[in-house]
C-alpha cells in the first residue's frame, strides 16, 4: 500500500482516495477475515463444513441404486486453531514484563516506572498483548490503537487487522499514516484516517455519499494506529498448511462415512427366494430360516484398509505440525520429567518461530511507548523525547518447570557469575531485582535476630580477660 505514500504526504486524503485504498485492500480484508472465521470454526469459514454429498449418475433402469452417497460427514479437525493457541500459550502464558532502565536502585520504583505500571493496569495489558499476538498469528498481523479517553487517560485497544491499512517507510511498527475502515450496523461504510496530528472521520450518512465528515487532534505526536507483524511476509501461522488440514478433514470424514455406511449395506440371500411377507417377518424377528446347506445370508460391504487410513492421517498430522513449526504437547514424547535440554530440542522449531515474533513485538511495543510518552511529555515536562528508549520488554516462555534441575544450576552458578545473572536463570523468579532486595532484607533481619538472641558482652568482659 506504500504506492499511496507520496499522495498522502502531499495532501490530506479525500473520500475518493480513501475509497480507492479500501477497494485495493479488499483481497487482504477478505483473506484475513476468512482466516479468523476459520479459527472460530464458523460454518462459512471451514471448507469441510460446506462439502455436499457426491451426486452419482441416475441409472435409467432403476435396477441399481447407489447407497454410498447417503452419508456425508463433515468432520473438522481444527489444527489451525491449535497451532495458534499453542504459540499464544507458549509466548504469552507469562505476561510480558515492562521495565524502565533509568538508573534507579534495584527494588526502587521510579516515577516513570510507576506511570508505566498504572498505564498497564488501566489497560489490562497482559490480556491485550496476548490477544494482539493471537490475532497476528491468525491473520498475519495485529493492529492496535492508542487514544485518550473521556477522563484524559491514555488508553490502548486492539483493532481487527482486516479493518486496518498502514503506510510508511518503516513498516507498520512505525507508520506515518494509518487507515481503519468498517461497516456500521446498517451497512454504511465508515473510515478513520490517522496522521501524526489528527484523525479524519469519513462516513456514509443515511441517503448520502461517502465523504469527510470532520477532523480532530488525537493528542499524540505520532500516528496512534500501528501494527504487529507476525513475520516479514505477514503470513498467519497456519497459512502454509491449510491444504494439509483440508486433506485431513476429507480423509477422516470419508473414513467415518464408510463406517456409518455399514448399516446401509445390501442384504444378500443366497439360495432363498424372499417375498415381501418373508422380508417383513425377518425385520420383526431378526431371524432367517435356512433349509438347504448351500443357503446363506450375508451383507455386501466394503473392505476398509484401516492401516492405510491411519498411516495417511499420521503423515498428514506430522506434516501439518512440521511445516507450521508447532508441537503437540500431549504427545507421549513429552511425558515424564524430561530435562530442559531435551525439551528445547523438541520445541526448537516453535521457539525459532516465536523469536521472530518476539523481535517484531518488541519493535511495536517500543513504538507504543514512544506514542504514549509523547502524551505524557505534554503533561509532565520532565519526560525527555528519548525516554521511551529506556523501556525494556522481557518475554518469558511458558513451559513446565523442572525445579530440581534449576535448583542444581543455581547452586552450581553461585560464586561463578553475578547474583543478578544467577537468579535470572530461574524460571520461577519473575522480578530479579525484587528478589535480591528481599534476600538482602531477610539477611538483615536474620542478623538483627542473632544479635538480639546472642548479644556481645561489653568492656567488662575485655577487662576481666586482660586481668587474668
Amino acid at each position: 500500500m506504500n504506492k499511496y505514500l507520496d499522495m498522502l504526504r502531499d495532501k490530506t486524503p479525500d473520500a475518493a482516495l480513501i475509497g480507492k485504498i479500501i477497494d485495493d485492500h479488499k483481497a487482504d480484508h477478505d483473506r484475513m477475515k476468512g482466516f479468523y472465521q476459520r479459527y472460530k470454526t464458523a460454518i462459512d469459514g471451514v471448507p469441510i463444513f460446506n462439502r455436499t454429498a457426491v451426486e452419482f449418475e441416475d441409472f435409467e433402469t432403476g435396477a441399481i441404486k447407489r447407497l454410498d452417497n447417503k452419508v456425508n460427514n463433515t468432520l473438522n479437525n481444527s489444527f489451525d486453531s491449535d497451532i495458534v493457541d499453542t504459540k499464544q500459550g507458549y509466548m504469552f502464558g507469562h505476561p510480558i514484563t515492562y521495565q524502565v532502565d533509568d538508573g534507579s536502585e534495584p527494588g526502587e520504583t521510579s516515577a516513570l516506572q510507576d506511570m508505566l505500571n498504572k498505564f498497564n493496569l488501566r489497560n489490562h495489558v497482559e490480556d491485550a498483548d496476548s490477544e494482539w499476538g493471537k490475532k497476528a498469528a491468525i491473520c498475519g498481523y495485529g493492529s492496535r490503537l492508542a487514544y485518550v479517553d473521556t477522563e484524559k487517560n491514555e488508553r490502548i485497544r486492539n483493532i481487527d487487522p482486516w479493518e486496518t491499512v498502514f503506510f510508511g517507510d518503516e513498516g507498520m511498527t512505525e507508520p506515518e499514516f494509518a487507515l481503519r475502515y468498517y461497516y456500521g450496523y446498517r451497512g454504511q461504510l465508515k473510515a478513520e484516517f490517522y496522521d501524526s496530528k489528527n484523525i479524519y472521520f469519513f462516513d456514509t450518512p443515511e441517503n448520502g455519499n461517502f465523504g469527510l465528515q470532520k477532523d480532530q487532534p488525537h493528542l499524540f505526536d505520532y500516528c496512534p494506529l500501528f501494527g504487529l507483524p507476525n513475520n516479514e511476509e505477514l503470513m498467519g501461522d497456519a497459512e502454509k498448511v491449510y491444504t494439509l488440514i483440508d486433506a485431513y478433514d476429507r480423509t477422516l470424514s470419508d473414513a467415518n462415512n464408510e463406517i456409518e455406511q455399514y448399516r446401509l449395506a445390501y442384504l444378500i440371500l443366497k439360495g432363498l427366494g424372499a417375498d415381501e411377507e418373508t422380508l417383513s417377518r425377518m425385520k420383526k424377528s431378526g431371524a432367517v430360516e435356512l433349509f438347504d446347506k448351500d443357503d446363506d445370508v450375508s451383507y455386501l460391504t466394503k473392505d476398509i484398509n484401516d492401516a492405510l487410513i491411519e498411516h495417511h492421517l499420521d503423515r498428514l498430522e506430522n506434516n501439518i505440525l512440521r511445516f507450521a513449526k508447532s508441537v503437540n504437547f500431549t504427545d507421549e514424547s513429552f511425558a515424564g520429567n524430561i530435562t530442559g535440554v531435551a525439551m528445547k530440542f523438541k520445541i526448537m522449531a516453535l521457539e525459532n518461530k516465536c523469536i521472530t515474533m518476539e523481535r517484531k513485538m518488541t519493535a511495536a511495543l517500543r513504538y507504543q511507548a514512544k506514542v504514549i510518552f509523547s502524551a505524557w511529555r505534554k503533561r509532565k515536562q520532565s519526560i525527555g523525547v528519548d525516554d521511551f528508549l529506556n523501556v525494556w520488554f522481557q518475554f518469558k516462555r511458558n513451559l513446565p518447570v523442572n525445579t530440581v534441575e534449576e535448583a542444581t544450576v543455581l547452586s552450581t552458578l553461585q560464586g561463578v557469575v553475578s547474583e543478578k545473572t544467577r537468579l535470572a536463570t530461574a524460571s520461577f523468579i519473575d522480578d530479579v531485582d525484587f528478589e535480591i532486595k528481599e534476600m538482602e532484607r531477610e539477611a538483615s533481619e536474620m542478623d538483627e535476630y542473632r544479635n538480639n538472641q546472642y548479644p556481645l558482652e561489653g568492656g567488662n568482659s575485655d577487662a576481666n580477660t586482660t586481668g587474668d
